[in-house]
């Protein structure tokens, strides 16, 4: 006899309940689940950890009664054991991309540097080149501050900044802009160029190289998780239902 789950008033099938997933578009995230699980399979936490952890969750939630949690399990359908796996998930998922990925972390930084920069700089455009660069002019010459030329002649929304865009990554503006910024010295005025319909001036106000600090480490860290788990989702599609998964 197949066994079937009660959801409300219907009884539905293990097919059902997987075309339900479907039809409701959560597989992506069932399957990224499954593959979570697998991966921190072979992790444990400490008592200490777990404490620190729930209590986290506890007060965060306001649960830090009994009464208080019983309530919040019965109202959720959750069983405190199936709550302590669900909350203490992410530290497991945290040790397995220290060890998976963790090593791999400044060798990836040095080839993702370029696009970690960030630069601050200003920027005029207009569509006329003839004021282009009689603006260009101006502020070459010192005769009116960017910022003031900015605010009074610029056609995009950099006009309310008085110019001024960042501190932004370095790949973000468009490639002639980001080329340009690459080689230029802090004040360095450029004179007007040309990208698709408008006319650009340009100055690098600041460089900010990037750094592998705590904060990079941990988004380059979790860059390397989400595209292994991608990867690993694809393979998953591909490979028959029946066959053997392995991390």
């Amino acid at each position: 006899m197949e066994t079937t789950v009660r959801i409300g008033n219907r009884e539905l099938t293990a097919a059902e309940v997987l075309g339900l997933v479907r039809r409701y578009q959560l597989f992506p995230q069932l399957l990224r689940g499954i593959l979570v699980d697998e991966a921190t399979a072979g992790y444990t936490c400490s008592e200490d950890e777990r404490r620190q952890v729930l209590a986290q969750f506890y007060q965060q939630n306001r649960l830090e009664k009994e009464a208080d949690r019983q309530a919040w399990l019965l109202a959720s359908g959750t069983s405190a054991t199936e709550l302590e796996d669900w909350v203490l998930r992410p530290l497991l998922l945290e040790k397995f991309k220290q060890e998976k990925f963790g090593p791999k972390v400044e060798s990836f930084f040095l080839n993702r540097k370029s696009s970690l920069d960030k630069v601050l700089y200003s920027l005029i455009r207009v569509k006329d080149p003839g004021v282009a660069q009689e603006l260009y002019f101006r502020v070459k010459e010192g005769e009116e501050p960017f910022s003031e030329v900015a605010r009074k002649y610029s056609q995009g929304a950099e006009a309310n900044t008085g110019g001024l865009i960042g501190p932004a990554p370095l790949n973000m503006p468009h490639p002639a802009i980001a080329r340009a910024l690459q080689v230029s010295q802090p004040g360095q005025v450029w004179p007007p160029t040309r990208l698709d319909e408008w006319y650009v001036i340009l100055r690098l106000e600041r460089f900010f190289p990037a750094q592998l600090d705590d904060t990079t480490r941990r988004q380059l860290m979790d860059e390397l998780f989400e595209t292994w788990l991608k990867e690993q989702m694809q393979q998953a599609v591909r490979e028959p239902a029946a066959g053997a998964r392995t991390v």
